[in-house]
């Protein structure tokens, strides 16, 4: 795997695109400089777009957005999971203590599903926000 280097600074890029709307070639610039001619290429595409000069892609604002929504859409769906995997255990726990004395009622079935639940969520503190909106109270 080839090594790589950390990004560019803001501000030097912006140096760079300036100096492209000044009339240097990016090919200029690489060999000038250390970036290649196709990246700077594409920071006057990007600088364009995000000034609204150009309409055919998103603009850094809207990439940092998606950027976020989308790591927040995995971490719910990651949640999601943790809580169906809590959910059948504890259904598990909830038909075995049924089975083990049948004449207990339906409430105390579902309050032993909700002690079960509050033991799983007090060992995962990020889980705990996430448990209380579907339980409910009981």
């Amino acid at each position: 795997m080839p090594m790589s280097r950390p990004p560019y600074p803001p501000e030097f890029r912006r140096q760079m695109v300036e100096l492209v709307r000044a009339g240097r070639t990016p090919e200029e610039l690489a060999a000038e400089f250390e970036p290649t001619a196709q990246s700077i290429r594409n920071w006057v595409v990007q600088a364009d777009r995000d000034e609204g000069h150009r309409q055919d892609g998103l603009t850094s604002a809207e990439k940092e957005e998606l950027a976020r929504l989308r790591r927040e859409v995995r971490q719910l769906r990651e949640e999601r999971e943790i809580l169906k995997k809590a959910a059948v255990q504890s259904t598990d726990q909830r038909n075995s203590a049924a089975s083990l004395s049948p004449g207990v009622s339906n409430s105390r079935v579902l309050r032993g599903r909700v002690f079960s639940l509050w033991a799983i969520r007090s060992r995962s503190s990020w889980v705990r926000s996430a448990m209380l909106v579907p339980l409910g109270r009981y």
